[in-house]
């Protein structure tokens, strides 16, 4: 795996879409593929940065002070800050709100991607999608837990969707195609409809 600097300089691109992890590339390049997109014929690169906290070295190499190059992304609502502080050093705005933040193409994931998937496909429709892959009864089973009890629905399946590696991934390919097209999270389709 190539280092920021070295992505930087042999990312070849149009613009490019900063994500947190491997879950939100996914569910983005999903989506784009639903719509008959192709990003790589359209020089639109996702980059999965390790996390939020990365964001500033992103910027530095890919943004004004490095490449220029056009630039889009998503973050979950807790770790808005980071992407705040990091667009302002770069020289992208200074008391940036989230309003200021979407305007720069940076759209935020309320609370995070998992949530907004399982508000835009409904509880019925993510239990369709885990029945479909044979874990309906894990879930069922999780939601016994004591940890679990008495929690909402939604965030026990937030939580299913974390308990093992490559969940989310997956998961964020098989909702995004489970999504009606009129629900999709706001947030996912402003993201690919600025670059």
């Amino acid at each position: 795996m190539w280092g920021i600097r070295e992505l930087a300089t042999r990312i070849d691109a149009r613009a490019v879409v900063l994500v947190e992890g491997v879950s939100d590339r996914v569910a983005l390049e999903t989506l784009a593929a639903r719509r008959g997109r192709d990003l790589d014929a359209d020089g639109v690169r996702i980059v999965a940065m390790g996390g939020a906290t990365n964001i500033g070295h992103f910027l530095d190499h890919l943004g004004p002070a490095g490449r220029g190059l056009p630039l889009a992304g998503l973050y979950d609502e807790g770790e808005e800050g980071f992407f705040r502080r990091g667009l302002q050093r770069c020289g992208l705005g200074a008391d940036l709100s989230r309003d200021d933040l979407a305007a720069l193409g940076f759209h935020v994931c309320v609370a995070d991607l998992e949530d907004e998937l399982i508000r835009a496909v409904g509880v019925a429709g993510v239990r369709e999608v885990l029945a479909a892959e044979g874990e309906l009864r894990s879930f069922d089973l999780f939601q016994r837990q004591p940890a679990q009890r008495g929690r909402a629905v939604e965030a026990q399946l937030r939580r299913f969707l974390g308990t093992r590696s490559g969940r989310k991934s997956a998961y964020a390919r098989l909702l995004v195609t489970a999504l009606a097209p009129d629900r999709v999270p706001r947030s996912l389709d402003a993201v690919l409809t600025r670059v």
